[in-house]
This record gives structure tokens, sequence and C-alpha cells, in this order.
């Protein structure tokens, strides 16, 4: 699993790209509250390594607490900027901070 972050320049957004390895898997998704928690918003494409990627335009100077959703299975990102506690899901969160 990984996060990648390219700022841009010229907008006030960060390109993240989110990849995660599960060649078992059917489907994978980041979920949070970059997209409000929606599957088919943060539906990641599988790659023919068996790899799950996708890249989203985040807002700068921000906050996000998110997880994968791998074939119906929430996990959080080990190398995520921090966690945090979520109490209506009684678990952390990973965060990613832009």
């Amino acid at each position: 699993m990984s996060i990648k972050k390219q700022f841009v320049k010229t907008k006030p957004v960060c390109k993240v790209t989110f990849s995660v390895e599960a060649k078992q898997a059917a489907s994978a998704s980041v979920v949070g509250d970059f997209n409000s928690w929606n599957l088919a918003e943060g539906a990641l494409s599988k790659l023919k390594n068996g790899t799950f990627k996708a890249t989203f335009d985040l807002n700068k100077d921000a906050s996000y607490e998110f997880k994968y959703v791998i074939d119906g299975q929430f996990i959080n990102e080990p190398d995520a900027d921090s966690f945090k506690w979520n109490d209506f899901a009684g678990a952390e969160n990973s965060v990613l901070s832009i």
C-alpha cells in the first residue's frame, strides 16, 4: 500500500495517488472525508500486476480520514500520515495530511 502526493503549483490541489496490492481481490476502493465515504466515487482500477490504483485531486491545507475497502473489508493504510479514532466505526481511520 502506498500514497503519493504531487502538488500542483497553479492550483490549490494536490494529486494524490492511492495504490494497494491485492492480487486475489475482485474490487478495491478508497473511501473517506474527501468523497463522502462513497465506494463508487473511490473505486480503484486493477492493474495487470494485481495492484489497485487511482489518483484524486484533493484540496491543499487539509486533513482527510480514509480507509481502503478491499472485497468489502475495511483496511487502514499502514503508511498513513497519522491515525484517528472513530467512535462511529469503533476503530481507527487512516489520516492523510496535505
